[in-house]
């Protein structure tokens, strides 16, 4: 995708990954709109970043989604990117009872929420000279985290949804492309030892300059490429490897 000259919003924007690009197209001198549930966290990376714009969104609320791409459609006309970031990461154990209204928060937020918020602005998309959706997925799309089963299903979801738009989107001025994070240390898992956020957003804006389809920074390429005929070895060893790290931090 072309770095500059964009209309950006970005969809979990007040923390973490969502604030990282954010403030990297900013810098490039982009017009950005960042939305999240938190007014209070939006507020504060709006006021670090002047120029920054700001909707209060709740992915999981179809009316929320509604109403904000109706705005965002009116006050900024010339948008032509959407970055879906979003999303939730709790741990669950599927080798019991699965609690029901958690499992239904993931989805909804994590893959529901993105496939609402594009459908929303897809058409106004397709009316832009150019223009780009990203979808934030994660490496675990590839090789799931046992211990975070449902997001992990979610993500290989997005990953299966993106191949699709892309797809049928291929005539058209819209391209998608996915980033797939590795361990990223941001607030989304209260744990550290991940690439640093700065390296992560670094190298995904190197990649996303071009016209690769997957970002894929780090060691995200070594679970990116286990997929086939042999992948349960690798899912197995990974998560005896993750399970014995997280057992050590608690």
């Amino acid at each position: 995708m072309q770095l500059t000259g964009n209309t950006i919003f970005i969809t979990g924007g007040g923390s973490g990954i969502g604030r990282g690009l954010a403030e990297a197209f900013h810098k490039l001198g982009n017009t950005v709109i960042i939305s999240g549930r938190r007014a209070a966290a939006l507020e504060a990376v709006t006021a670090a970043n002047p120029g920054m714009a700001s909707i209060v969104v709740d992915i999981a609320d179809p009316a929320s989604i509604a109403a904000a791409a109706a705005q965002l459609i009116r006050d900024f006309p010339a948008l032509n990117v959407l970055i879906n970031n979003a999303g939730i990461m709790p741990f669950d154990n599927v080798a019991g009872p699965v609690n029901d209204a958690e499992a239904e928060s993931v989805v909804t937020t994590n893959l529901l929420g993105p496939i609402r918020v594009t459908s929303a602005l897809i058409e106004h998309l397709k009316a832009q000279p150019r223009a780009t959706i990203v979808y934030n997925s994660s490496a675990l799309a590839f090789t799931p985290l046992a211990p975070s089963a449902v997001y992990s299903a979610t993500k290989a979801a997005i990953h299966s949804y993106a191949l699709s738009q892309r797809f049928m989107l291929r005539d058209t001025s819209v391209g998608v492309q996915e980033i797939a994070p590795p361990w990223v240390d941001t607030d989304l898992v209260e744990a550290s030892g991940g690439m640093p956020l700065a390296d992560f957003i670094a190298g995904t804006m190197e990649q996303l300059a071009t016209d690769a389809e997957e970002i894929v920074v780090g060691d995200a390429k070594v679970l990116r490429d286990n997929p086939g005929p042999n992948e349960h070895g690798l899912v197995n060893g990974f998560n005896a490897q993750m399970v014995a790290a997280f057992s050590g931090a608690a």
